[in-house]
């Protein structure tokens, strides 16, 4: 039996370690399992039905490796995949464990960040046609306009180490202008995918001086410290040694390389198997 009880952390390859790194810095104590699908990534351009299998076969390998908690630290996931396994898989899974994403903390607070309440949004494919942020933010902020701009480019030329390099300021230019072509208003932007925060120098490059730019990782690791509060039946259920384990359903030592780029320390991990 698995005494360890961590909170897992999932993505489809990389980005989710922006996430991670945040919440260490802000709940240290905890242990921590963190899963990669890079063998399957990336997961913005798959359908609907594909990323919902996809994660919900995460899912049920952290709840078998004693998981009491799941973050899906990938929008696309989020987007496409964490309703139907809050609604229709956890209840018949396992009741009394808990699959939260990072739509939602942002979504929450988002519209605080704009002083003009015109709100863009940068994302994959897959998170900007689920339309889940515009959705969630008029549930919080209604007066808040919401124009998306999907970057389909940015994961791979990030993921293959090309986002420092000259050959990203043609995607990343075209994309930024798109967006604020929408609107002359817009002063935030949302870098709605947790891969995106290593292109955000080339990203304030192309950028007006006036408009802010927001990451997910340190607004996620603080509602998660305040959901532990709050649902201390959950927090009592998982284990505080400190431990961070990594895993990827590709090539381990690729992985361990890239890794550190965006946990910002070495990365140890191991292979799995979803399937």
């Amino acid at each position: 039996m698995n005494l360890k009880k961590p909170i897992g952390v999932f993505d489809s390859g990389y980005g989710g370690l922006t996430v991670l790194k945040e919440m260490v810095q802000v709940l240290p104590q905890y242990d921590y399992l963190y899963l990669g699908d890079n063998a399957r990534a990336p997961y913005g351009p798959r359908s609907f039905d594909t990323v919902y299998q996809y994660t919900l076969e995460a899912v049920n390998w952290f709840f078998e490796q004693g998981c009491e908690l799941v973050i899906l630290a990938c929008n696309t996931a989020s987007a496409k995949a964490l309703r139907t396994i809050q609604q229709k898989d956890l209840p018949k899974l396992a009741p009394g464990k808990r699959v939260l994403g990072v739509i939602r903390p942002t979504t929450e607070i988002i519209g605080n960040y704009s002083k003009t309440g015109n709100i863009g949004i940068l994302g994959t494919n897959g998170t900007v046609l689920s339309n889940s942020y515009p959705i969630e933010i008029e549930k919080f902020f209604p007066a808040i306009q919401v124009f998306q701009e999907a970057c389909p480019m940015w994961v791979p030329l990030i993921e293959n180490g090309e986002f420092n390099q000259a050959g990203a300021d043609y995607f990343v230019q075209k994309n930024l202008q798109q967006l604020l072509a929408q609107s002359p208003e817009i002063d935030t932007v949302l870098l709605a995918c947790t891969h995106y925060p290593l292109l955000l120098k080339k990203i304030q490059q192309f950028a007006p001086s006036n408009i802010q730019f927001v990451s997910q990782g340190e607004i996620v690791a603080k509602s998660l410290a305040n959901y532990l509060e709050r649902h201390t039946n959950i927090a009592n259920k998982c284990s505080l040694t400190g431990e961070i384990q990594f895993f990827t359903t590709d090539d381990s030592a690729d992985f361990d390389k890239h890794a550190a780029l965006f946990f910002g320390a070495p990365v140890c991990s191991q292979h799995i198997d979803l399937q």
